[in-house]
């Protein structure tokens, strides 16, 4: 077979192949080198990459037909101001303008630099915050509209723990990452420098920044509490908001950046806010604006000039993921222009490469799946009939969205300047959030989508009760209508299924039919599924990935317990649907449609991963690698047995039977 040569500019759309796999190991002892050894032994790590899976696969692919899409952009001279052919293109042309980029230096944050240098108090701290969060700047804490948990009809504003600057708390805490927060406060301190601060002044600061965000590191949740929405839910009344945080002035915050007098707001973790108001005073004033200086600069160094640029990445995705080279500049615009103003530049990859009829397949696998989860739910010997009766309803009211919106974004008013990159990204970020800021208190629009069309991913949303696909995931090796069902039910079914099953994991069973939080639960049932979901967390918990470095189980338990009811949905799915056209009943390959199934589960989930980004994803991502995402769910299915017969006088498998769904 051909390799895919990402580095000589030649990307391949990725496919679903028996090449992928190595046939001369055991699937039963080895499930994962089976299904995915023959891709891994050709394939390698892209310098611009500090992890490589199916979904960057496909989303190398998608950059290219973006890509394609945003250069004619620039070339279309009919493209009216406020067009969506307008807006990429003009944003496109201002990421490439690299000259323009250097030329201007720190330009971009000078204004906000200067403002924070003529702060004289805590209060006038407090003051600019809003400021900075409009302008993308994450400074002390975060603020998110979106729709109440417990009132799922409004949005609310949500105010969280945030400040830091590496990607978790255990960076700062933890004797692992004792190296990485040593070059930490070096990378600091050079970009301190590269923005003309001397030297001795940029050591000092950069060890007033560390040490701030040491403190905020502290007082902060870990990752795994942050998954329970009970305990991250503190209702507070704006009325009272001065008296709780005095030195912050929550209440001029919400109402500078355009929040509409509403009777209240949610805290996530109050401890952190208190500790942060205390802090406001007990902390120089002078430490605090080095902090903010710090936050402005970090913030915006992916859009300065080529040395700020390159020692952001040199740190950020070098040290701390082992990428060995940064991506080229057209992959990161295109990114810049999803991120940014990403339905605009969706519609026009819709148009051109997502057929209608894919949302017609999509629904007849999607509704093969809810059949199966529907006769799940009505015949679990360990639900009572009160408890199963919810579920049911709650299933039935599951939404579904396919492809794109209904209705795209609408972005009159912003202004797109070919020349103006950092200004593009600043004034995008700020409409956005006047846009969703200026709506709490009011109804919540469930026609809005969280991700953009070209993403390689799906989601479900509780609040919303819905399964969530975009267009971008519609291809091969997910999806491929050349395919046998079993490739299909494998790859992009076993996705689905987890979705769906997210609507009844650890936190998402939680939430009722409208995507309201509490307890529909009778205390038995509970009882029964929280012994079920421990044995999982042990299981996954026992997995060590790196020497001493293991699985969180409690972490990844709503994404492992989503994974293995993914893959068993689908496949009785795929059952059925053999049932109904027996003629799809076929060995392709030398492999039975069961075994396709299987093989075709373990290749979406093939991986390689960098050291250094891999203790990242560890400490940080509810996802379990990629190799036991694989085989844990695949060898829990009891069919896996079916398609890949034990041999005689073969004990049991090296995983016990698991699962809740």
């Amino acid at each position: 077979m051909e390799e895919q040569r990402i580095s000589e500019g030649k990307i391949e759309q990725p496919r679903f192949t028996t090449d992928y796999m190595d046939k001369s190991e055991d699937p039963r002892s080895s499930f994962y080198d089976y299904a995915t050894g023959g891709w891994r032994r050709t394939h390698t790590i892209p310098n611009d990459k500090a992890r490589w899976t199916s979904f960057h696969e496909l989303y190398e692919w998608n950059m290219v037909q973006l890509n394609d899409i945003a250069k004619e952009c620039t070339e279309d001279a009919s493209a009216k101001p406020g067009t969506y052919a307008r807006m990429v293109g003009d944003f496109y042309k201002s990421a490439m303008d690299t000259e323009r980029v250097n030329r201007i230096g720190f330009a971009p944050i000078d204004d906000m630099w200067r403002r924070i240098e003529a702060i004289t108090s805590a209060s006038e701290i407090a003051a600019l915050i809003p400021a900075l969060h409009l302008h993308g700047v994450p400074a002390m804490f975060d603020a998110t509209p979106d729709s109440d948990i417990k009132n799922s009809s409004v949005y609310t504003l949500y105010i969280s723990q945030g400040g830091i600057s590496l990607p978790d708390r255990d960076y700062y805490m933890k004797e692992q990452f004792a190296g990485v927060l040593a070059e930490y406060k070096s990378h600091i301190k050079k970009m301190f420098v590269l923005k003309g601060i001397d030297d001795k002044t940029a050591t000092e600061w950069s060890g007033i920044v560390l040490g701030i965000e040491s403190d905020m590191a502290k007082v902060s949740r870990p990752k795994a509490a942050l998954r329970d929405a009970e305990k991250n839910y503190t209702r507070v009344e704006t009325n009272g908001l001065e008296s709780m945080y005095p030195d912050l002035s929550l209440l001029r915050y919400i109402e500078s950046i355009g929040v509409p007098k509403v009777e209240y707001i949610v805290v996530m973790q109050p401890e952190f806010m208190e500790w942060l108001n205390s802090s406001l005073k007990a902390v120089q004033t002078e430490s605090w604006k080095v902090y903010l200086r710090w936050k402005l600069l970090h913030s915006f160094a992916p859009l300065l000039h080529s040395a700020v640029d390159t020692e952001n990445f040199r740190f950020f995705r070098k040290t701390l993921l082992g990428q060995k080279e940064q991506e080229p500049r057209w992959k990161r615009a295109v990114g810049s222009i999803d991120i940014a103003i990403g339905e605009a530049l969706g519609k026009l990859y819709v148009d051109r490469h997502f057929p209608p009829e894919n949302k017609v397949k999509a629904m007849e696998m999607i509704n093969d799946l809810l059949e199966v989860f529907r006769g799940r739910l009505s015949k679990l010997e360990w639900m009572s009939q009160q408890t199963r009766q919810k579920a049911l309803e709650k299933l039935s009211k599951f939404s579904v969205k396919i492809g794109y919106p209904d209705k795209f974004r609408d972005y009159a008013g912003l202004e797109i300047r070919p020349d103006d990159y950092a200004g593009n990204m600043a004034r995008s970020f700020a409409f956005e959030a006047k846009r969703t800021l200026s709506r709490v208190g009011g109804p919540v629009d469930r026609t809005e989508w969280s991700m953009t069309p070209p993403t390689v991913n799906a989601y479900y949303n509780t609040q919303n009760n819905e399964i969530v696909f975009p267009a971008g995931i519609f291809q091969p090796s997910f999806f491929d209508a050349s395919m046998d069902y079993a490739v299909n039910y494998g790859g992009l079914g076993a996705v689905i299924g987890h979705e769906m099953t997210h609507g009844f994991d650890d936190q998402g069973r939680k939430y009722d039919g409208m995507g309201n939080l509490g307890n529909w639960w009778s205390e038995e049932d509970a009882r029964r599924f929280t012994a079920k979901t421990d044995l999982i967390v042990k299981e996954y918990s026992s997995k060590e990935v790196l020497p001493g470095l293991f699985i969180n189980g409690e972490l990844t338990l709503g994404e492992n317990i989503a994974d293995m009811g993914g893959v068993s949905i689908a496949y009785e799915a795929l059952q059925r649907r053999l049932d109904r056209d027996p003629s799809g009943r076929k060995q392709i390959d030398g492999l039975t449609q069961e075994q396709r199934f299987f093989v075709a589960f373990g290749q979406i989930w093939r991986e390689m991963v960098r050291e250094e980004e891999q203790k990242r994803l560890l400490t940080i991502d509810p996802h379990s690698p990629g190799r036991y995402r694989a085989t844990i769910p695949a060898k829990n299915e009891p069919a896996f047995d079916t398609a890949f017969p034990k041999k005689p006088g073969e004990k049991a498998g090296d995983a016990p039977r698991l699962g809740v769904w």
